[in-house]
């Protein structure tokens, strides 16, 4: 029997017999309802097809419940990790995300700020694009509804939740300094904070172990192409002067990805154990770490806390702005465990 379809809220609150703000009660949380109406609403419900135009709905609101989620791009499973995450969060504490990527591209951030504004969402959460962004574009966001940022901090004061750069990279110095010969560090475009913060642990990390550090800049303009980058930076070692050391330390998983590919295409043997030619490890713990040939050694960022935290931060401030109270300026920085796996 094909179950009827009905037109509008009111039509369908006419046949379950309610109002049409009780309805509304009902979809925005069943609880708030007698449990004699949800029944006879829910049972309604499955004689029909009728769903709630949840846009419309929430439009009528002083406030939606609409959460802009905006990243950089989605081709990084890291960035996936982590929104896929966020998006189970609200979703569980009846908020709905509106996911937008800007494809490292400013103009694209730009404009995605202008779409969550217009699509009247209640806060957002946002990993800045960083050095390619236009200096107004966040604040225009911020100035209107609260944002948390994670991550990549913003150029100016915003609650952020991100990995502690300085923590992560130091224990990954010192793994690296008393397991085999002190490591070399390959670093990526400053595309945001992150890069610029694991150097300055790499330095003084190294000098604390009495090293002498060695960085080998990225020589290429700005990029978040960081496979290939990696892949042609090593590239460029080999053919140039050959390896400078025999342990390497990419600042990120992605990058690390292209030197082991350049390093094996050399004929090269990546790893820790007897007759291997070099030792290279990551940071990040990338979705694909664990499948590289050999494993990526890598420090692994706390996703599921750093989503946790960005929605749980985010809502509290939304609460405190709708009650009237200060938003305080959270900023929650988090630890990362050493993975060692057979590539260092």
């Amino acid at each position: 029997m094909a179950k009827k379809s009905y037109k509008s809220m009111d039509e369908f609150a006419g046949a379950c017999g309610v109002s049409r703000p009780t309805l509304s009660k009902y979809f925005h949380d069943p609880s708030n309802v007698k449990e004699v109406t949800r029944k006879r609403i829910e049972a309604a419900l499955k004689k029909s097809n009728f769903e709630p135009n949840l846009f419309a709905r929430h439009l009528n609101r002083k406030r939606t419940r609409n959460i802009g989620v905006l990243v950089p791009t989605i081709s990084d499973p890291f960035y996936v990790q982590v929104v896929t995450l966020i998006e189970l969060e609200l979703r569980a504490r009846g908020f709905w995300p509106i996911q937008i990527s800007c494809h490292t591209r400013p103009d694209l951030e730009e404009e995605a700020i202008r779409t969550l504004l217009a699509l009247k969402v209640a806060g957002a959460i946002v990993a800045p694009l960083g050095a390619g962004s236009r200096a107004s574009t966040l604040q225009r966001l911020t100035d209107t509804i609260p944002v948390v940022c994670f991550d990549s901090p913003a150029s100016f004061d915003l609650p952020y939740v991100g990995n502690d750069n300085a923590q992560s990279v130091a224990a990954m110095v010192q793994y690296l300094c008393r397991s085999g010969e002190p490591p070399v560090f390959l670093e990526i475009p400053q595309v945001n904070e992150n890069s610029g913060e694991r150097q300055e642990s790499y330095r003084a990390t190294m000098l604390k172990e009495g090293h002498e550090p060695l960085v080998i800049d990225c020589e290429t303009p700005a990029s978040w192409e960081f496979e290939r980058l990696g892949f042609e930076q090593m590239q460029t070692i080999l053919k140039r002067d050959g390896l400078p050391g025999r342990t390497l330390f990419c600042a990120n998983d992605r990058f690390a990805f292209g030197a082991m590919a350049a390093a094996f295409a050399a004929g090269l043997k990546i790893g820790r154990g007897e007759g291997c030619d070099v030792r290279i490890a990551g940071h990040d713990d990338h979705p694909l770490s664990r499948y590289t040939c050999p494993p990526l050694t890598t420090m692994a960022q706390n996703a599921g806390a750093i989503a946790a935290t960005s929605v749980e931060i985010l809502l509290r401030r939304i609460d405190d702005l709708d009650e009237g109270r200060p938003m305080q300026d959270d900023k929650v920085i988090l630890e990362a465990t050493l993975v060692m796996r057979e590539s260092a």
